[in-house]
């Protein structure tokens, strides 16, 4: 526990901005000098909440996908709690932190190239790959065995696929999204397929239309199949029915899990609250990752981030790149603002020649 104190308060410093640097110094000092380790990891955890806020309040809006970042590394982070207090092996705890390193580098060497009917027609090819490959357990075939590690390419890559078709709703990506929903059912993938169809009836409601309609009936027809088939998958420790079970554990490890999935669930509040620009993104978003926590509290399906497994976490992770970059502000896009002034020129004459250029590309609508 002094270790993941240490480090938790260490993650809390760094989230501080910069005219805070000595408040960070202030609360490493104070974790060395706490002797018992359950009282340090209780402080840290305090300390991380209070640098997690700020960090978020500061991005909110402007920067959602950095914003989102952040809120994997807390939720992470509270899920390290939780698995340190129940008295994991250290192994899960190792392979929790590196599968937010992984996911988040992955998300940020992804995020600029990722184009939307790309990201959704290879996240459905991959899992169709992935079908005859997988590892069956009781009946079910929904994971992948890399070297000595088991995945679940289903919580990994849906997520993502489904923002594409947000972004992007033509022919490619609804075929994408029947693709991804025969898959699930011939798993069967009972959360995952729950989480699919939630996604595409947001998206109907939103903005019905006929790619709409078909993946929505096809995501709807993927969760009816596997409502019908047996899912015989017992619980496992640390990673099923954590939701319930952790204030039985410690009332701190029932808060660090609590807390955790209120975080990830914070990107789709915020992008909601920003304005209507990329709003369809955040709605899709909030709808996945909620879908998927109410499997985890109502059946026998992994918690995501705050219990182990990698998957989740990898999968939060590549969300984040199917999110907007960076908001300009009033919702309008970096690329419609006027240019900083150039540093031989007066920033009037520079305003002056853009909105002189505006003028002449855009037409101007009488209200």
């Amino acid at each position: 526990m002094r270790l993941l104190a240490v480090a938790m308060v260490r993650l809390a410093a760094r989230l501080l901005p910069g005219e805070m640097r000595e408040w960070g110094q202030a609360m490493r000092h104070e974790v060395a000098a706490i002797g018992d380790g359950g009282a340090a990891l209780r402080f840290a955890f305090g300390c991380l909440g209070f640098a997690s806020g700020r960090a978020i309040l500061a991005g909110a809006g402007a920067r959602p996908r950095r914003t989102a970042a952040v809120c994997a590394v807390v939720a992470t982070a509270s899920g390290l709690a939780y698995l340190a207090i129940a008295g994991a092996p250290l192994r899960y705890i190792q392979m929790n932190l590196a599968a937010l390193i992984v996911g988040l580098a992955v998300a940020a060497v992804l995020a600029p190239r990722l184009r939307a009917m790309a990201g959704a027609a290879g996240a459905a090819l991959l899992l169709l790959l992935a079908l005859p490959l997988g590892v069956s357990v009781n009946g079910a075939t929904r994971w992948l065995a890399l070297g000595g590690v088991i995945v679940q390419p289903s919580l990994m890559l849906v997520p993502l696929a489904t923002l594409g078709f947000a972004r992007e709703r033509n022919g490619v990506t609804a075929a994408a999204m029947i693709v991804l929903a025969g898959v699930l059912a011939a798993q069967p993938d009972r959360a995952m397929a729950g989480a699919l169809a939630a996604a595409m009836l947001v998206m109907a409601l939103r903005r019905f239309g006929a790619w709409s309609a078909a993946a929505l009936a096809a995501a709807a027809a993927a969760f009816l199949v596997t409502m019908l088939r047996p899912d015989t998958q017992p619980a496992m420790p640390y990673v099923d029915r954590i939701i319930g079970s952790s204030f039985a554990v410690h009332p701190l490890a029932g808060v660090a899990v609590i807390g955790g999935l209120a975080v990830m669930l914070l990107p789709a509040v915020l992008g909601w609250r920003a304005g209507p620009r990329d709003r369809d993104l955040h709605v899709v978003f909030g709808a996945v990752w909620i879908a998927i926590i109410l499997a985890a509290a109502l059946g026998d399906y992994p918690t995501p981030l705050v219990g182990y497994g990698g998957s989740a976490i990898i999968g939060y992770a590549l969300s984040l790149a199917g999110l907007p970059g960076k908001r300009a502000r009033g919702g309008v896009a970096a690329s419609d603002l006027p240019p900083r002034r150039p540093a031989s020129e007066s920033g009037t004459a520079a305003e002056r020649r853009w909105w002189q250029g505006r003028r002449r590309t855009v037409p101007i609508t009488p209200c």
